[in-house]
């Protein structure tokens, strides 16, 4: 301790010693050393080479046993909602229902259940008025139909059949007489429709078969039957056999096609005879017969964006005096945008055959003892552009050009009636339309479909073409409000008829010594409303000639005004 003193009072003074003076001091003491003794090793050094092991440690594993414990946690129920793919189907559908004029309604339809193999049903209805206007002859009507099809269908054909029956009874009413001061049996009508068709159609999977369809079909078409047994023979008697069959090949990007058609209609009135004359005493019998076949080739180009048709229609028409026409057949189009607009062009031509059955579904007030020349349709250039303009809407402009010889046009009969029925003029006319079409489609929710069609007639040898529109208007629409309520509505416009008259009276005109009579304006209205009580039941309202306009469809034959109809309709 006595050392530490001492050297720390030295070090101080030769601190302060040193910052004041710049002289040397030299300190001499006595301090004690002591050295440790040194000694000898007495071993030698040596290499040890031998290579010492790192022991191992070894950590054995413990048995260890936990018990696992498992608790369930509660969930609530899921609800699982199941939507089949495909909605129940009913077999029998049936509609009943009543209106004014005292009209009943009746229909019943039954189908076979969902089957790949076999089809069949029946459809059956009734409609018929008591109904008649005032100041004119009696108007009642009725209509029955019977049809019943069958069809078997397998992988590689397929045949189908069907038959039916038409009872058709009118009165021809377009008479200017007091109702109840004529008995109905004495303008009354009933036509008599029986007929059937059968078909054999192969439908081969393999391109490089050929594949092809005939089929056969009949129909006998009567008039009512005179109350005299002596005049039995006095009514129009048709009979119509055909044989329609036709084949197609496909090769690469061509389909290879012809049609063959045999179409047969033998026409009597009156007494039985062979000989194709029109006379009053003799009555009438007219053997129709057409024969025509129509080779065409298809082709596809451009990823199937461009299909060209073309081919030849040769028909033999053996009506009168045996000819033979050749109409062209040609069409092509092309789709731009990917379907957006697809614009056509072709042309085309053809025969129609005439037939009694097809003048009284045009004019049902057309007299029985007519004579009948087939349509020869020289031939129809048309063109136009179709497409879709968004998702849910689509439309199409078109215009076509038309030479028509032996157009049938419908004038009033002076000859054989009071001017209640209709005879037959037949014209050559040239025919240009204009139309254009939208339609509009919100899923199965909302359905609109517009039609506007212009018609331009130049005619031979009469100045109208009589009792033809020169410009239509059609809306069509359906909604649906949560499949509980399904409303219906239709609009139909027509306008520019004329009809063949002879004698002045109001809205005559003369032209070219024939005397013109403007019939007005087409305006129907019709809405129907249909309620879904379920999915079996339902009830619904039918409102026809909602403007209640009494226009003329045919020359002194109006139509009834407002007509309600209310009914029930059922599924099982």
């Amino acid at each position: 301790m006595k050392n530490y003193i001492l050297i720390l009072f030295v070090t101080a003074s030769l601190f302060s010693f040193s910052q004041g003076n710049t002289d040397q001091i030299v300190i001499v003491t006595t301090v004690g050393r002591e050295v440790e003794p040194a000694y000898r090793m007495t071993e030698s050094p040596k290499i040890i080479d031998t290579v010492i092991s790192t022991p191992v440690v070894e950590y054995p594993l413990l048995a260890l046993q936990f018990t696992t414990e498992i608790a369930i946690e509660k969930i609530s129920p899921a609800t699982i909602k199941t939507e089949p793919k495909l909605s129940q189907f009913y077999s029998t559908y049936v509609k009943l229902g009543i209106g004014t004029e005292l009209m009943p309604l009746g229909e019943i339809y039954f189908d076979s259940k969902r089957s790949r193999k076999f089809v069949y049903g029946v459809h059956a209805k009734h409609l018929s008025s008591f109904g008649n206007f005032t100041g004119y002859a009696p108007a009642q009507f009725d209509r029955s139909r019977f049809g019943a099809y069958g069809a078997l269908n397998e992988k590689s054909y397929s045949l189908k059949g069907d038959v039916h029956y038409n009872n058709q009874g009118l009165h021809y009413y377009g008479w200017k007489i007091p109702t109840d001061s004529i008995d109905r049996k004495t303008n009354a009508q009933r036509y008599h429709d029986t007929g059937g068709a059968f078909s054999f159609e192969s439908h081969k999977k393999d391109s490089a078969t050929l594949n092809f369809k005939i089929g056969i079909e009949y129909n006998n078409f009567l008039s009512k039957k005179p109350t005299e047994d002596s005049l039995a023979d006095w009514r129009a008697r048709e009979n119509l056999f055909a044989i329609k069959a036709s084949g197609w090949y496909k090769h690469g990007k061509e389909i290879f096609a012809a049609d063959f058609n045999i179409r047969y209609n033998g026409y009597k009135y009156g007494a039985i005879g062979d000989t194709n004359v029109s006379m009053l005493d003799s009555g009438i019998v007219l053997n129709n017969t057409i024969v025509n076949l129509k080779p065409t080739i298809t082709t596809f180009s451009k990823d199937n964006r461009l299909k060209a048709k073309i081919g030849v229609d040769l028909v033999l028409d053996a009506h009168t005096v045996a000819k033979v026409h050749i109409y062209p057949v040609a069409e092509v189009k092309y789709s731009l945008f990917n379907d957006i607009f697809i614009p056509y062009v072709g042309l085309r031509g053809g025969l129609k055959q005439t037939t009694f059955k097809s003048l009284t579904t045009e004019n049902e007030f057309v007299l029985t003892n007519v004579s009948m020349l087939n349509e020869n349709t020289v031939i129809d250039l048309y063109g136009g552009i179709k497409g879709t303009l968004s998702k849910r809407m689509s439309f199409n402009l078109s215009g076509s050009y038309a030479r028509v010889q032996n157009k049938a046009l419908f004038v009033t009969d002076t000859t054989f009636s009071v001017g209640n029925k209709f005879n037959l003029i037949y014209d050559t006319l040239n025919l240009t339309t204009i139309e254009g079409s939208l339609s509009y489609q919100l899923n199965e929710k909302l359905k609109i479909d517009g039609i506007g069609r212009y018609y331009s007639y130049y005619l031979l040898n009469n100045t109208y073409a009589w009792n033809l529109p020169q410009w239509q208007a059609v809306v069509r629409g359906s909604y649906n409000l949560f499949d509980k309520f399904l409303v219906n509505l239709d609009l139909n416009f027509e306008g520019g008829r004329r009809s063949l008259v002879y004698a002045l009276e109001d809205d005559v005109t003369i032209e070219n010594n024939q005397f013109a009579k403007t019939l007005g304006l087409i305006a129907d209205v019709n809405l129907g409303i249909e309620y879904r009580y379920n999915k079996r039941i339902s009830a619904f309202i039918q409102m026809n000639n909602i403007a209640s306009q009494r226009y003329n469809r045919w020359y002194n034959h109006p139509v009834q005004v407002f007509q309600f109809m209310g009914g029930v309709t059922a599924r099982f």
